[in-house]
């Protein structure tokens, strides 16, 4: 029985790719509700549209009524504590290195 190398790297990538797409929608349903409460709208409404749109489009149109000002500070403080949480409870994001 041989060792296929080729097919545990491929393997590998799928799967990093997947824990990586996981926890980056993570942090983006985070961001979004944590964004929700502190522009005190409803949190269920925003973190829908994470999935059909990207964060400029969703930021763009809350600019449009909450002022681009306030939203894009609220965003960048939100998006920091949902990064911090998400690598409490997943822990690191990045690739586990093979050597």
């Amino acid at each position: 029985m041989a060792f296929d190398l080729q097919k545990m790297l491929h393997r590998k990538g799928e799967f990093e790719s997947a824990r990586l797409d996981a926890f980056a929608f993570h942090v983006r349903a985070r961001t979004m509700r944590a964004l929700a409460a502190a522009l005190a709208i409803d949190a269920d409404e925003l973190v829908k549209s994470v999935a059909a749109h990207d964060d400029d489009a969703i930021l763009d149109q809350l600019g449009e009524t909450h002022g681009r000002d306030r939203v894009d500070t609220a965003y960048i403080a939100a998006r920091a504590a949902a990064e911090a949480e998400a690598i409490a409870e997943f822990g690191d994001p990045t690739p586990v290195r093979l050597a």
